[in-house]
């Protein structure tokens, strides 16, 4: 037994924990949570706990559905809501998946992450993300078929006194804290209910993990609330709709493999050659990073969703934006991807935007002239001929582009990438099947 995992059974013991809940996901990132007494942790640790993988959405097959999970010892949080005297005391802990025979399984979403990981760091780079994270709150309880209402109709950086949004964001952030999440910024975001709450940067595993927990986190300090949270990408009509814009950067031991100094915007070649990994296979990706119907009206509703492949410098309309550089702060220069879901897997979003980027940089990929320009307020002759071409309409059409790539079937892994090809093609003949006229109308270019 390591050093961590006697720290957590240690920590058990002392903080009488009743209860710890072993936490993965699915492969379309929906949490999926086994609680075990505190006495088998400790077996769990060397053996695994066993369960049925081909019950979990894609992850094996019935002949193959003896799966174990392995808690990560590194992941381990005492849950801070409903800890009182008549509430035992629970904790969880993040596990990989692994096979009978002791090997991480492949359709396992955070063990697709480290992969794409490790070969990052056999090139010697880390991975660091830091997600601006967005999100609706409203009025609980919600009533099936019924349009939900805001919790209020203030707007961007809105300071409202005595508002909902106020008291829930900072509940939210302290709970987060408490978990050890460090949170940079939190403001009312341009929609009616609409919030956004920033996770200071980490390396990419634990930032995925963190991007779990944080939805965990907003669902039961709304419901404590009488509120709702909701994480659909585009839940309102005429709203705008929310994502999870993600900083990217590489690092290289303690330096920014991002930063050169007197280069333009401080990009060094390496950065160039990533953001050019992106843009050449954002059409690839886009089914993993926006996996659902509903992520396609967001991108194509206009506002600040990006909707054509493009990049440029501060540029909010651009699929990936280089923030405004600080000339003393080489180690903060970075670039935006902007087109990434709040709903998406971050485990596999995070994994095919590496896996891209790297591409580039293995490649030697160029990057194309920058757009300064709102890309929107062009038209399309304009666009095409600065060579700005437009992400996928709609699901059928991303899934139909990804369907052909070797670089998202290679970073998924056979399983994950059959399955995704299979579930969402039967997401959107369901959808196909059930839209109403209106809609059919209204998103005719997004269908």
């Amino acid at each position: 037994m390591d050093r961590q995992q006697e720290f957590v059974l240690r920590t058990i013991e002392e903080r009488d924990i009743r209860f710890v809940r072993l936490w993965f996901t699915d492969v379309i990132g929906t949490l999926k949570s086994v609680a075990i007494a505190p006495a088998e942790l400790e077996g769990a640790f060397g053996e695994g706990i066993g369960f049925d993988g081909s019950a979990i959405e894609g992850l094996s097959r019935v002949s193959e559905s003896d799966m174990l999970l392995r808690p990560d010892p590194s992941t381990f949080q005492v849950l801070p809501w409903r800890t009182d005297a008549e509430h035992p005391g629970t904790a969880r802990i993040f596990c990989d998946i692994h096979t009978p025979d002791g090997d991480p399984a492949r359709s396992d979403p955070r063990n697709v992450l480290k992969r794409a990981l490790d070969r990052a760091a056999a090139q010697g780079y880390t991975f660091y993300t830091h997600p601006e994270i967005e999100f609706y709150l409203f009025k609980g309880p919600l009533v099936r078929g019924a349009v939900p209402e805001p919790v209020d109709y203030v707007g961007y950086f809105d300071n409202f006194p005595g508002g909902t949004t106020h008291d829930f964001r900072r509940t939210a952030i302290t709970v987060l804290e408490s978990m050890g999440i460090s949170v940079e910024f939190s403001h009312h975001e341009g929609g009616p209910g609409q919030n956004e709450i920033d996770l200071r940067y980490a390396d990419a595993l634990t930032t995925a993990d963190n991007v779990m927990t944080f939805r965990t986190v907003l669902k039961e300090v709304a419901g404590e609330m009488g509120l709702y949270a909701s994480f659909m990408p585009k839940p309102l009509e005429g709203q705008p709709g929310s994502g999870m814009h993600t900083h990217l950067s590489l690092f290289e031991g303690d330096s920014n493999a991002f930063y050169e100094a007197g280069a333009e915007f401080q990009l060094s070649r390496t950065a160039r050659q990533f953001i050019a990994g992106i843009l050449r296979h954002a059409a690839e990706i886009t089914a993993v990073t926006n996996q659902f119907v509903n992520s396609y009206k967001r991108l194509w509703s206009g506002g600040e969703a990006p909707s054509y492949v493009s990049w440029g410098h501060n540029n909010r309309s651009a699929l990936v934006r280089v923030p405004m550089y600080k000339p003393s702060k080489g180690q903060s220069v970075r670039v935006e991807y902007r087109a990434l879901d709040v709903a998406a897997n971050p485990y596999l979003a995070f994994a095919v935007l590496l896996a891209a980027g790297l591409k580039g940089v293995e490649e030697g990929y160029e990057l194309p002239a920058g757009a300064e320009d709102d890309i929107w307020s062009l038209t399309d002759a304009e666009r095409r001929a600065m060579g700005i071409r437009p992400l996928p309409s709609n699901l059928d059409h991303a899934i139909a582009i990804m369907e052909d790539s070797e670089l998202v079937a290679e970073t998924l892994g056979e399983g994950v990438f059959d399955y995704f090809l299979r579930n969402k093609r039967q997401e959107w003949s369901d959808y196909r099947s059930q839209v109403t006229p209106f809609e059919l109308h209204r998103f005719l270019p997004m269908l």
